[in-house]
């Protein structure tokens, strides 16, 4: 049976509303979670950004069942890899073996905040493989030293090593990320229901690991109130993943989607209260092949509501497929 999801989403709430909501999903029967970890919004009317690491932390204490994940971390401009094997396998510490670490090449938009220069989409993914191989080696325990292409690690180790290994997951698009999450992660991650990404997974050693998907939403009695939330903060969804990975800034986006139509997101992402019509979009991750779902809600002030729906509506009628 597929487990289905909830996403705290740092780019829509602050760091307290983020931990509220993963309690109250908690208690709504959502089978999992996971968190974006963003430096900016994708758009200003999103208007936040809170460190998706801290946020984590309190989310661990705060519940007591739900699974946590990143969704995803980039592990190779703003967090170096040995850093980021540290902060998951703490995360698996305090959340007692509830955590997943979700990695991914990354968006400029978070990135760049550094000041490296945005590499090209085969650098990035290079970097990512070698990323993964050191959290990974790390993960394993004792002391790890690494002198690679991108990455340099003298003598780490992880001194609060938990006890349950953390999974990793590697998100994809095409090929060679799936060929870099088929052999080295324990599941994977993408965010369109593309049957030949899961396939292509299998081919290079994913035959059975988990596979995850994530849907948009847009959850309000009002569905002309829901299309133009969904519009004003989720248009940059449909600009496809070659752009917004490139893209800089807030600004950046709101000009690439200036012509982007309210009925053009409405396609895309199920707005209202038909419970059919979400669940036929979670169909088509399920149809494809996804064993988990993660929902977006989008509209941080509208998270409560759609709890309460998805738990009265929502999650029994998507437990029947």
């Amino acid at each position: 049976m597929a487990q289905f999801g909830y996403t705290m989403m740092t780019e829509q709430a602050g760091p307290r509303s983020l931990v509220e909501h993963v309690v109250a999903a908690e208690g709504a029967g959502f089978d999992f979670s996971v968190t974006s970890d963003h430096y900016f919004p994708w758009l200003e009317s999103q208007g936040h950004a809170p460190y998706a690491w801290s946020v984590l932390g309190a989310a661990a204490r705060a519940t007591s069942s739900i699974p946590l994940m990143t969704y995803v971390t980039c592990p190779t401009q703003r967090y170096h890899p040995a850093v980021v094997a540290q902060k998951a396998a703490t995360l698996q510490d305090l959340s007692e073996g509830r955590f997943r670490l979700g990695l991914g090449s990354g968006e400029n938009l978070n990135e760049h905040v550094v000041g490296m220069r945005w590499p090209t989409a085969s650098v990035r993914l290079d970097m990512l493989e070698e990323a993964v191989e050191i959290i990974a080696a790390l993960f394993d325990g004792g002391c790890v030293s690494h002198r690679g292409r991108h990455f340099a690690v003298d003598r780490a180790r992880l001194w609060d090593l938990p006890t349950a290994r953390v999974p990793i997951g590697v998100a994809v698009s095409g090929r060679r990320s799936c060929e870099i999450a088929g052999r080295l992660a324990d599941l994977v991650i993408a965010t369109e229901p593309k049957r030949e990404l899961l396939a292509a997974f299998d081919r290079f050693g994913g035959t059975g690991k988990p596979r995850m998907g994530q849907l948009p939403v847009c959850y309000d009695e009002d569905r002309d109130a829901a299309v133009e939330r969904a519009h004003d903060q989720f248009r940059w969804s449909v600009g496809g993943w070659k752009v917004n990975s490139q893209l800089p800034d807030p600004a950046a986006f709101a000009q690439a989607t200036t012509y982007v139509r309210p009925e053009d997101v409405a396609k895309a992402v199920p707005c209202g209260n038909d419970t059919e019509e979400f669940v036929d979009a979670v169909r088509s991750f399920t149809n494809a092949g996804f064993t988990d779902v993660a929902l977006v809600q989008i509209g941080g002030e509208h998270q409560q509501p759609f709890l309460r729906w998805a738990e009265r509506k929502l999650l029994p009628a998507l437990r029947e497929l």
